[in-house]
């Protein structure tokens, strides 16, 4: 009785998660055949509102010279820019990168400031110590690595002004700089893809939900102001802030035009890291806010706190268990070759079908689904859309797809730990950036 309950739980839980990918996906299909004949074209903005750039580094010596020129190069008339550079407890050259950078005659009359940081609270601290000095009527952000397209801040701030009133934030899309370095960065670049042309527009197009990414968005000063910053310490600090302007009945828009090239991990550690702090970050959030599933809170805020409670406990652990159903029942078969009389764990009665023949239907309906969002992904976008890349998805699925487990698993676990024996588990492992 227990085996067949749990498989009964875990069918209907992956068919509910493919269900919910197949209204994904159509949303970001009847979006992209919405908008990928539009002609987009660069004309003057009703008026050019004071942006008030910051970008976080820490010991970032490799990488923001290239940022900080690709921000100041940006189509935006140069007196309604305000850049603060922080050098966020630096142990490197990073501050004297910034000034070699700024030595360059094209930059000596820009409104840049140079802050060299010993605070705590991370990239959240240098945000909220950003927003005591800013002067900006929207404040944006660049992490270290990410270099803006020229039209980048132009199009985020032509979609601000479309409803200032609703629209508190505006967030462009990320693409992968160091895609073709190896096997990982190709699969991490596919991962983007889907995530910023797939999910991102398919919430927007369907629901008007959008998320604050942490790179490559601006953000209204007052309305900051007007909720106390953001918090410090927080491990996904986007995430945090995405729900509190849902919270407050506002809207996060879309500006799909809007570019960032940023650098991704290129080792696995560095990217395990990475995603494990995502994770934890995300777990910490859901948490938090899964009270409003239960309160008077809006429809959106419950709609994101469903998502996000079924993607990253419900769903996986859904995952888990039927890895789990199905090696067993493997296990079991094989060892029946030696000891005919063992009976199958999991199966819905003797005379029935073999539960793991039903898993093995599940497993090539995702794995079909995988390989469909990646390749509708990768033809939203000019030249990604190869028979290379269809090839990659089925390699990324049964090797990188699967290490997203193990990390959610970490993550839950260490979570857990965190809480019950007190300890601090905002610890910040950085991520090594390369020369490109």
């Amino acid at each position: 009785m227990v085996q067949e309950t749990l498989m009964i739980i875990t069918l209907v839980s992956i068919w509910l998660s493919l269900c919910m990918s197949i209204v994904t996906l159509s949303g970001a299909t009847d979006f992209w055949l919405a908008h990928s004949t539009k002609r987009v074209t660069i004309t003057p903005l009703s008026r050019y509102p004071m942006i008030t750039i910051v970008v976080p580094a820490h010991n970032e010596e490799v990488v923001i010279a290239q940022t900080t020129r690709a921000i100041l190069d940006m189509n935006y008339p140069a007196d309604r820019v305000e850049l603060l550079l922080f050098a966020d407890n630096c142990a490197d050259q990073t501050a004297a990168e910034m000034r070699r950078t700024l030595d360059d005659p094209r930059y000596r009359d820009r409104n840049v400031r140079i802050i060299e940081r010993t605070g705590a609270g991370g990239k959240a601290g240098v945000l909220n110590d950003a927003l005591k000095m800013t002067h900006g009527e929207y404040i944006g952000v660049y992490d270290a690595d990410a270099m803006p397209e020229t039209n980048a801040l132009y199009f985020l701030v032509h979609k601000a002004l479309a409803d200032p009133e609703r629209y508190v934030a505006v967030f462009g899309r990320n693409k992968t700089r160091n895609a073709q370095q190896n096997f990982l960065t190709r699969c991490i670049n596919q991962e983007i893809v889907v995530t910023q042309r797939i999910q991102h527009c398919a919430i927007w197009h369907l629901f008007k939900i959008g998320r604050i990414p942490g790179t490559n968005f601006i953000i209204q000063r007052q309305f900051v102001q007007g909720i106390g910053g953001w918090r410090n310490g927080a491990l996904t600090e986007d995430t945090d802030i995405s729900f509190k302007i849902m919270q407050s009945g506002k809207l996060i828009a879309l500006a799909y035009n809007s570019e960032a090239f940023q650098q991704e991990p290129e080792r696995l550690r560095d990217y395990y890291f990475q995603r494990l702090r995502w994770a934890k970050g995300n777990y910490q959030v859901v948490i938090h806010n899964f009270r409003h599933l239960f309160d008077h809170s809006n429809w959106r805020v419950k709609l994101e706190t469903f998502y996000y409670s079924c993607t990253f406990f419900w769903f996986n652990a859904a995952i888990v268990l039927s890895d789990i159903i199905f090696l067993a029942n493997i296990g079991t078969l094989i060892a029946r070759l030696f000891n005919p009389g063992l009976a199958i764990p999991f199966t819905f009665g003797e005379g029935n079908i073999l539960i793991m023949q039903i898993l093995l239907l599940n497993w090539l309906l995702m794995i079909i689904l995988y390989v469909l969002q990646i390749s509708i992904a990768m033809a939203t976008q000019f030249g990604q859309a190869t028979t290379g890349q269809i090839w990659l998805a089925l390699a990324s699925y049964f090797t990188y797809s699967q290490l997203f487990i193990v990390v959610s698993i970490h993550a839950v676990c260490s979570v857990c730990l965190d809480s019950l024996l007190g300890r601090n588990g905002n610890v910040w492992v950085k991520t090594k950036r390369f020369n490109d």
